[in-house]
Formats: structure tokens, C-alpha cells, sequence
């Protein structure tokens, strides 16, 4: 198989400007005002990557990409386009594409764990405080102790309860938390249920090889992510997503260099929703990833309505830029203008700032690296026009596709294993039990106790009883001899019926005894 190794983002009077596949993996950079054709741009880019055998990954924000599973439709400004620019080899063509959905209904299901989503991401989510954040790190630091798996959000909230319910044993090794901090996280957890997050939360984990895939000519797999609902139900999780995404592949994906073409591309579409409140050790993250992940063999490009909506670091790391028009109505918006024509090579033939205002719908400014990874001066083109379908698929055609998956159903269902909700509960209960048991154990010493208590009393009454009887029987024998030593018939009668009745009051002293220990009267 072979494969090509430029990529053809437009040109203009059949002069063309491609993309070096090898520089592919330096990522990029799709800025624009509303309406001004980022979306088709990101569109013939993941084709371009398709046919090179690059799989790629786009989030569906607004409902329109899925058409990249159908061949485009014949258009007379198409035409126009094709002559403009000068393709030769143009086809309409549906693409190899898998659908996904983080609520599982336009697509095969995307899930990852909380444990997996690690303290920072989870905390980000959250919109957490400083002392919360401690606290959430503190909580992933106890259940990586206790081998307590955090799978999904009840997890996380019987974790927490449970660290409450021990503050004070718990401490010494992990410091200190309040009630008050860990009732305002499980506050947050509610509210993040009410976004219908434990969807997305839980296991099957999605698995970077189902992402990574070529059909069976050879073209890699565009990946359409829907996100039209959680997008307006709640950005940060569809956020969150895409990081956790992008880390996974940091830290899991082998060191290639630089390969002739990337291993991966991913699309961060509205990429400002990335860093929007986000904390500063997030940001540094981020910066961190796509300096490195580019070893990795992937790229990622970012889409969004102004470069200056991504962090100058992470901005200063993207070798490709296309930009379409921007607005200038403001002082603000005019300062923005400078700062962006500013960030491309200069070009004598191409009045930069002048040009970014009257861009039409379609065209771009656009820089790419060279073969020496120098950025090339900028270039006012026409986007190529794409060879399949602008606008989405319709529903029958997006089912028979997800029909066709070579995933199957290996997502559909969520799994449930054992996990740190389940091991708390089991603790709980053994500790009811032991505490069952040591409560009928000292009831049953208390009951001894006091059987023992009893039992000397009786002996100590029955002792009294007969040292009495036997003060009268000898009181009585001497009245009777008259003060004679020898034992007459009365007193030995009268003796005998003492012993008798301490034998009487023995018996009843056991009795009492065994009574109490075997549960009789």
C-alpha cells in the first residue's frame, strides 16, 4: 500500500499549497469568525489524513460533520473551485468513518473511569477550590492505598463519605479534611449527575486501538465524536474528554520521532473551551502534552474563533495556521487583527492585516512548516473544496454506517465490577458485624459478672442462715440438758435440720447459678 505524503488544504490561480505529511505530527492551528468555512477546512484536512492512512478524531459540535460518511453532491461553485486551484484527481467519496457518542446514541458509547481521569481533571470538572482540590488528591491517594477502584461517580461519592465518617483515623497519613470540604465536593458530584455524566463515567474504558484504525485499502478511519448534547448540557465534561484523551495517548503511545506521516491526528473543535477557567497547573499540562505527544507520532490541531483564545505557549508549539476572516468592528477586535497577522511569516504580495477583515466565506491565510520545518510565508488561497458531504448524514444513513462498525457492540453495554462502592459497603458490613459480635461478648461477660455476683451472695446468705440455725440449735440443746456437753437426741435433731437446710439453700444457690448461665429461671 501506498500512501501520499503532502496534504492539499487549497491554493489559488492553480497555484497549490500542501502540507508536508512529516510535518504533520507539529500540530496546527483552524482560527475564524462564525460562518467563515473552519468547518470545512477541518473537514477536507481529516480526509487528506484519511487518504495517507492517518486515522483521525473530530468532535461533532454542531451536527454537520457526520457528512464525511457520504459523497459530496455536484455543485456548479464546486467546479469553480477545482479550476481556481487546479486539482486534477478530484472525486466525490464517502469516507471510512466510526460514530461516537458520550451518551451512547449517535455512535458506539465512549466511557473512562474516574480513577483514569486522575485528581487534576476530576478536580477541573468540578470547578473545585484550592482546599477542595487537597482534598480530591488526599481521596485518590486513599483509594490507591486501599486498592479501592473509582470507577464512576458513586464511587467517588461513597469514598468520600466514607472519609468523613474517618476523618480523624485518617489524618495522621493524609492530613487534614473537613466535613465542610467533603460536603461541598459531594454537592458538586449532584450536580454534575444532574449533566448525566455517570454515562460517561464507567467501564468499558474506550481503547486507543478502536481510535487507531485503516480500512481495508488502507485509509485511515475518521472518527466523528458527537457532542452536540453535552456541549450545551455541560462544555467542561466534553472538555475534560478531549484531555484525558490526549494524555492517555501521552502516556501510552510508543516514541516514533519523526515518522513520515502522524500515527494519529485528533481535531479539538471550540479548543477554547480547553483552557476556559481552567487552573494553572492544567495549562501547564496541556503545554507540557503537546510539546512531547508530537514524539509520539500524534498531532492535534486546535479550532476556535481567534488564536488568542489557546494559551501563547501552547499557541507557540502549532507549525500550521489557517486563518479565515476575522471581524474588527471593536478596538479590541482591531487589536486582536494586529496580534494575529502578526504570528505569520511576512508575505510582500499579501497586506496580512488588511486581508484577514475581508476574507470570504472559503478563504484563508494560511502558513505551513517546510521539508526543514521553517514556517513558510503566508498565503491568501481558496480551501479545497471536500470530496465528501457538507452537511450532516442523515439518521437511516448514520445507522447503516454504525450497522457497518468494526467496533460491533463491544461498548454498548456498561460493566459493573467490583469497585471501591461495593469493598466500602463490604467493609461497612464486617464492621457491624465485629461490632455485633463484641457487643454480645461484653453483654455475656456483663451477665457472668453478674451470675458470679449473685451466686456469691446466696453463698454468703446460705452461710449466714446456717451459722444462725446452728446458734439456735445449740441454744436450745443446752436449755434443755441444762448446761450438760453431751449432745442429747433433741439437740442432734435439731443440728441435722441445719444441715438440711444448707443443703436446701445449696441447691438453690446452683440453681440460680446455672439459671443465669444457660438462660433458665
Amino acid at each position: 500500500m501506498t500512501t501520499q505524503n503532502t496534504i492539499l488544504i487549497g491554493g489559488r490561480d492553480q497555484k497549490q499549497v500542501l502540507m508536508d505529511t512529516r510535518m504533520a505530527n507539529r500540530h496546527g492551528m483552524i482560527a475564524g469568525a462564525t460562518g467563515t468555512g473552519k468547518t470545512v477546512t477541518m473537514q477536507i484536512l481529516a480526509e487528506e489524513f484519511s487518504k495517507a492512512g492517518v486515522p483521525v478524531l473530530m468532535a461533532d459540535v454542531k451536527g454537520d460533520v457526520s457528512g464525511l460518511a457520504c459523497e459530496a453532491t455536484a455543485h456548479p461553485k464546486i467546479d469553480e473551485r477545482i479550476e481556481a486551484i487546479g486539482i486534477s484527481d478530484y472525486q466525490m467519496q464517502g469516507n471510512p468513518v466510526v460514530f461516537w457518542d458520550l451518551y451512547g446514541k449517535k455512535g458506539h458509547p465512549v466511557r473512562a473511569t474516574v480513577s483514569e481521569l486522575g485528581p487534576l481533571l476530576i478536580s477541573n470538572l468540578l470547578d473545585l477550590n484550592e482546599t477542595q482540590t487537597g482534598v480530591m488528591y488526599a481521596a485518590f491517594k486513599i483509594a490507591d492505598d486501599n486498592g479501592l477502584l473509582l470507577l464512576d461517580l458513586e464511587d467517588l461519592q461513597h469514598l468520600l463519605g466514607w472519609m468523613s465518617d474517618n476523618a480523624s483515623e485518617l489524618r495522621g497519613d493524609y492530613g487534614n479534611f473537613t466535613s465542610a470540604s467533603i460536603g461541598a465536593i459531594q454537592r458538586d458530584l449532584l450536580v454534575l449527575e444532574e449533566q448525566d455524566a455517570e454515562i460517561f463515567l464507567g467501564e468499558p474504558v474506550l481503547q486507543l486501538d478502536d481510535l487507531m484504525r485503516q480500512d481495508f485499502s488502507g485509509r485511515g478511519v475518521i472518527n466523528v465524536l458527537d457532542v452536540t448534547t453535552i456541549i450545551s448540557r455541560g462544555p467542561k465534561l466534553y472538555a475534560t474528554f478531549l484531555l484525558w484523551l490526549m494524555a492517555e495517548l501521552f502516556e501510552n503511545m510508543p516514541e516514533v520521532g519523526d515518522p513520515d506521516r502522524p500515527k494519529f491526528v485528533i481535531f479539538f473543535d471550540e479548543a477554547h473551551l480547553l483552557f476556559d477557567d481552567a487552573p494553572k497547573a492544567l495549562v501547564d499540562k496541556i503545554e507540557q502534552v503537546v510539546r512531547l505527544i508530537r514524539s509520539k507520532g500524534v498531532g492535534i490541531y486546535f479550532v476556535s474563533q481567534s488564536p488568542l483564545d489557546i494559551p501563547e505557549d501552547v499557541l507557540g508549539q502549532l507549525g500550521m495556521k489557517i486563518q479565515h476572516a476575522l471581524r474588527a468592528f471593536t478596538p479590541k477586535e482591531q487589536k486582536a487583527v494586529k496580534v494575529v497577522a502578526e504570528n505569520f511569516r511576512a508575505n510582500p504580495d499579501v497586506d496580512t492585516e488588511r486581508v484577514i477583515t475581508e476574507l470570504g466565506v472559503g478563504e484563508a491565510l494560511v502558513s505551513v512548516l517546510d521539508e526543514k520545518g521553517i514556517p513558510t510565508q503566508v498565503e491568501q488561497i481558496l480551501i479545497r473544496p471536500p470530496q465528501s458531504r457538507i452537511g450532516p448524514a442523515t439518521d437511516e444513513e448514520r445507522a447503516a454506517q454504525i450497522k457497518l462498525s468494526p467496533i460491533g457492540n463491544r461498548y454498548d453495554e456498561a460493566d459493573n465490577r467490583e469497585s471501591a462502592m461495593e469493598k466500602l459497603g463490604q467493609r461497612a458490613e464486617e464492621q457491624m458485624r465485629k461490632a455485633e459480635k463484641e457487643a454480645a461478648r461484653v453483654q455475656a461477660e456483663k451477665e457472668a459478672a453478674e451470675a458470679e455476683k449473685a451466686a456469691d451472695k446466696l453463698a454468703r446468705e446460705a452461710e449466714k442462715e446456717r451459722e444462725r440455725l446452728a446458734r439456735e440449735a445449740e441454744k436450745e440443746a443446752k436449755r434443755r440438758s441444762g448446761g450438760s456437753r453431751r449432745q442429747s437426741t433433741s439437740e442432734a435433731m435439731m443440728k441435722s435440720i441445719a444441715r438440711s437446710a444448707g443443703s436446701q439453700i445449696g441447691r438453690q444457690i446452683m440453681r440460680g447459678i446455672l439459671g443465669s448461665l444457660f438462660g433458665g429461671r
